[in-house]
């Protein structure tokens, strides 16, 4: 941290459900309806709403008098600008986290998460309470730090898409996409035309979701990543044989060095990154981009 400027909290949190539901029904009651017509009701998410406004009071009272702060919901992160002094402290669930890893460059991360035992809590380890005593402590460097591998694609005109969890290429609606895929792992180079819905590469982090459940419906894939390993993992999903398109190659690891690259065969193909969809690059036929072990990673707080 600068000697001469003292460290930036930003807050990063979402819309609650019921912000959601205000937004779109209007009232309390609207909204209640809504809900009873699905078996729910609105007392659910009223709890949830205000366990997550509990925990942003209790971390915005935890933040030094003297330091700097910011506030961004996840809906206005593709315009945020983080400064490298910044200490991150993302309130919510841990698909919170990797929706702001893209937008960093090693600031540190805490995560609180507003409903302890409600959550999976492996991204957002800390109770709303626990920030006081935490933050000096990541100010002065000397909290543990987990340094998570992340996952780059790169289009052929030098737009650059980072995430945490895994990187998605294929048409937007996940109908069929044609593309040539070129897999270069370990020095040899494979290649396969495709039809299917799409290619989901993955780091360690996003083993435990998206390409866990793809990877177990499939026999003999590959060994998926942990968190800091310095690897990927990649699945084509729902490959289709033809005269044309093959269903060989669609599955692997690449490592440091390694790449997978993916050619545009028809118009409209996206490239995003942990479920943030509108937040993408566009390909048009013939455009290729290349998928590869990120150079950075998330710097996430464990203690």
């Amino acid at each position: 941290m600068s000697a001469t400027l003292a460290p930036r909290v930003v807050v990063v949190s979402r819309r609650s459900e019921l912000d959601e539901l205000l937004s779109r029904h209007g009232t309390r009651a609207a909204a209640a309806y809504y809900l009873r017509q699905r078996g729910r009701t609105l007392d659910e998410v009223v709890d949830r709403h205000d366990a997550l406004l509990a925990a942003l009071t209790s971390v915005s009272a935890a933040i030094p008098i003297d330091w700097r702060r910011g506030q961004v919901d996840r809906a206005d992160l593709p315009r945020f600008l983080f400064s490298p002094e910044d200490i991150v402290v993302a309130v919510g669930q841990d698909g919170l986290v990797a929706n702001v890893a893209k937008y960093l460059d090693r600031q540190p991360v805490i995560g609180v998460d507003p409903e302890p035992g409600r959550n999976a809590g492996v991204l957002v380890r800390f109770a709303a309470d626990r920030l006081a005593r935490l933050l000096p402590t990541v100010a002065a460097g000397r909290s543990q730090v987990q340094e998570r591998t992340m996952v780059r694609a790169t289009l052929d005109d030098g737009q650059v898409l980072v995430g945490l969890n895994e990187v998605y290429v294929g048409h937007p609606s996940h109908q069929s996409a044609r593309y040539l895929l070129s897999a270069v792992d370990g020095g040899a180079a494979r290649r396969e035309r495709h039809s299917s819905s799409g290619v989901v590469i993955g780091t360690g982090t996003g083993a435990t979701g998206w390409c866990a459940s793809i990877a177990r419906d499939r026999p003999g894939t590959p060994a998926l990543p942990t968190p800091e390993e310095e690897a990927l993992c990649w699945f084509v999903r729902e490959a289709w044989p033809s005269p044309a398109t093959g269903v060989s190659l669609t599955a692997g690891r690449l490592g440091a060095g390694d790449e997978l690259e993916i050619t545009a065969e028809g118009d409209g193909l996206v490239v995003f990154a942990d479920g943030l969809e509108t937040d993408h690059l566009a390909m048009s036929w013939g455009q290729r981009v290349t998928v590869t072990v990120a150079p950075r990673t998330l710097s996430v707080v464990m203690s």
